[in-house]
């Protein structure tokens, strides 16, 4: 059974597989201040709620963008099961060229999700990310991740709305299910949600224009669910993408 980890800045996502089958896939909220025996003790309780044990899995996957978490989950792997995980990063095999001005630079998250992309889905790919980050990527037709754009998440945008007015209250996600809306807090959201699904829609047209071709377009990450069904473009929502992509990765670098 291999166990996939994908941190991001907000959640941290474990997903675990008998061969290329998704079993569960649990998010829990990344902290930086736990050390690897917490971590140790929160995967072995996500593996015992799923009905998995700890000496079912043979191997693990990291990728992330939180350094200092990775190292601690890494740590918890090895305790937990003995064995090293492979983390995500310079010169592990990912199958994608990364033709980008620095490829240093490039997230694991967009990596994975990438790789998931091109085993998945037609190419051209545009794959958009929506957590703490909104970002928009995309694989082109000869399978090489070629780049794209990054924006304020949805939160942030909020937090800094509401941290930058006096009036504004602080609010909770959903869709308000018009876009003229009639009092402050559904106002707000309509600009959130309805604001967000139409930059996306702005952003897909921008990216087949300049891909020269139609493409496929994918979305996954916690906030997609909220803002997709709102697009115009025909946008697919995969939450497994990324860990389909730790995955492969894996399959690729195993010895």
């Amino acid at each position: 059974m291999l166990l996939t980890v994908d941190i991001g800045n907000t959640n941290v996502k474990y997903g675990c597989f008998d061969g290329d089958k998704l079993l569960f896939m649990e998010r829990v909220a990344t902290d930086k201040s736990r050390t690897s025996v917490q971590y140790a003790v929160e995967l072995r309780g996500i593996l015992d709620i799923n009905g998995c044990a700890v000496n079912d899995v043979t191997g693990c996957v990291i990728g992330s963008v939180v350094p200092e978490v990775a190292n601690s989950v890494a740590s918890a792997v090895r305790s937990l099961t003995g064995r090293d995980a492979l983390i995500l990063g310079p010169g592990v095999k990912t199958g994608l060229n990364i033709k980008i001005d620095n490829p240093a630079e490039a997230g694991s998250d967009l990596i994975a999700s990438a790789v998931g992309a091109k085993a998945k889905y037609r190419l051209p790919c545009v794959i958009i990310g929506m957590g703490t980050a909104t970002t928009v990527f995309s694989v082109d037709r000869d399978g090489n991740f070629i780049g794209g754009a990054i924006m304020p998440g949805m939160k942030i945008s909020l937090n800094a709305l509401v941290g930058q007015t006096s009036l504004l209250p602080d609010i909770g996600l959903r869709t308000p299910g018009k876009v003229i809306c009639t009092n402050t807090t559904d106002s707000m959201l309509s600009g959130l949600i309805y604001g967000t699904a139409s930059m996306i829609d702005g952003l897909c047209r921008r990216f087949r224009r300049e891909l020269g071709e139609e493409c496929s377009f994918v979305a996954t990450g916690g906030l997609s669910h909220l803002v997709i069904p709102e697009c115009e473009e025909n946008i697919v929502l995969d939450e497994d993408i990324t860990v389909d992509g730790l995955r492969i990765i894996y399959e690729k670098n195993r010895k």
